[in-house]
């Protein structure tokens, strides 16, 4: 039941949230109007810092692509850390997938991977272990989908690859991480006719999937504002120096300020708003706190004089970026890895109707009583109702399997279902490249003060072409 005590410090919170992110918005926004005595314009052309380029002859658009059925879907996992040997694993449990090759640059990690392929009943993959073993893997024959589960940077090269080498792929967040990097994406998939999915696990969670059905069956109404966030203290992960990370994202945290991560919170809510589906993002306005929680943290583990401690960040503790749709909605995402602070990747959905939540707690709204949630009861009532046909066939499946609670199972067990059937995927190059771009696009506006910077159309003016996000079933 949700106290009185909890639902009040709660919507305190929120309503400072707003309230920061109106300021950002007038803040922006007022930097482009006319000042002084000239009159005052209601709107405003954002800049175009990243123009859209010409689609170049003979592509056209992917949106619900259908490839041909493929029976056993041959498949390839390149990357062996954390994710990529879950990944191993939950394959073994997916009906119509072969693992056939697996790559690391730790052998190690290919060792301990083929294990659980034989320890599951299945066959031992073809190992590789070269810097560009990828390649090696891509230029096969006879794999159908690489899986890409390595470092970022590895993920828009390996993608484009795999592509151009008559591949699906499957490939990690974010997908990219320049707008150089989505545009190829995006033509590639294109000129090549093959699927490029992003590997959102989030879309796939329960409660995020019940409000999907929710706002598809019009219980919300029309969604009017959604709020997404990545909020996880990551600092021991980015200082192990022994671990499976490498410490890598250091490097990121040195180079960037920006939303490094935002497809986590943004992926489910832009579904829920079906962009590029009938509503497009406009442009987005992003600011960052200063840094302060990395040096911190590095000089408490590693000694004031050591290299960490001495290290400069540029990425900011919290960031903030708030986007504008060509249809007047509006979306707040937060970032922050560095801050001692619980776990929330923020899932809410406003509309004319009601209202959903998840995190810091769940909670639900609706009219004619959306002043005030629904009991822990009634609610629970209202997720089975709405319980999303995919969970309802694989939910059982996917807990006892796991990944992340059972939302990496449904990602994978969907994906491969798709293949088998010739469906179009739940997520395409369009969701891969848009979600992605915002790290892009919240940088260049924190280098500029809040800048508002329009963001590309990679659908090239097909946005309005579908209504609505489907994920399709067989006989579809």
């Amino acid at each position: 039941m949700f106290n009185f005590y909890h639902k009040t410090e709660r919507m305190k919170a929120y309503r400072m949230i707003r309230l920061v992110a109106m300021a950002v918005v007038v803040s922006a926004v007022a930097a482009c109007q006319p000042t002084g005595g000239e009159q005052q314009s209601t709107t405003f052309t954002p800049k175009e810092v990243f123009t859209t380029p010409e689609r170049p002859a003979g592509q056209t658009d992917v949106l619900e692509l259908r490839a041909e059925p493929i029976d056993t879907v041959r498949m390839a996992i390149i990357g062996l850390g954390m994710r990529g040997s879950g990944a191993v694993y939950r394959y073994t449990n997916i009906e119509g997938a072969k693992v056939v090759a697996i790559a690391d640059v730790v052998p190690e990690k290919v060792k301990r991977a083929n294990e659980t392929l034989v320890k599951n009943g299945r066959p031992a993959a073809d190992e590789y272990t070269s810097e560009e073993g990828w390649k090696e893997i891509c230029e096969r024959d006879d794999i159908d989908l690489v899986y890409v589960t390595t470092n970022w940077s590895l993920h828009t090269p390996i993608a484009v690859y795999a592509m151009e080498h008559g591949k699906h792929v499957a490939t990690e967040v974010p997908a990219a991480l320049t707008i150089d990097e989505c545009w190829k994406l995006v033509n590639t998939a294109e000129r090549t006719r093959r699927h490029c999915m992003m590997l959102e696990n989030c879309n796939y969670d329960f409660f995020e999937m019940a409000t999907l059905n929710m706002a598809q069956q019009g219980l919300l109404g029309e969604i009017v504002h959604a709020e997404g966030a990545y909020i996880h203290d990551l600092r021991s992960l980015n200082f192990n120096e022994n671990g499976y990370w490498n410490m890598w994202r250091l490097e990121h945290f040195k180079e960037r300020d920006a939303n490094l991560y935002p497809t986590h919170g943004f992926g489910p809510i832009a579904h829920a708003m079906n962009l590029h589906r009938g509503d497009k993002m406009n442009y987005l306005v992003s600011v960052s706190s200063n840094q302060f929680g990395m040096t911190k943290y590095a000089k408490d583990k590693f000694g004031e004089d050591s290299e960490y401690a001495k290290q400069k960040y540029i990425k900011g503790d919290m960031n903030t970026s708030i986007i504008k749709t060509a249809k007047g909605k509006t979306i707040m995402l937060q970032h922050d890895v560095t801050s001692p602070r619980p776990y929330s990747r923020i899932h809410m959905l406003s509309g004319t109707k009601g209202f959903v939540l998840k995190y810091p707690q769940r909670g639900i709204a609706l009219e004619p009583n959306a002043h005030s949630f629904l009991s822990d009861e009634e609610m629970e009532e209202m997720l089975a109702e709405y319980e999303h046909p995919i969970t309802k066939e694989v939910g059982e499946k996917a807990r006892e399997v796991g990944g992340h609670g059972g939302m990496d199972f449904i990602m994978d067990y969907r994906l491969i279902y798709c293949l088998r059937n010739g469906l179009p995927l739940d997520q395409d190059v369009y969701d891969a490249a848009e979600w992605s771009s915002i790290v892009h696009l919240s940088e260049e506006s924190v280098k500029n003060n809040g800048m508002p910077v329009q963001v590309p159309d990679f659908t090239r003016g097909a946005w309005d072409k579908l209504d609505k996000v489907t994920y399709y079933t067989e006989g579809e």
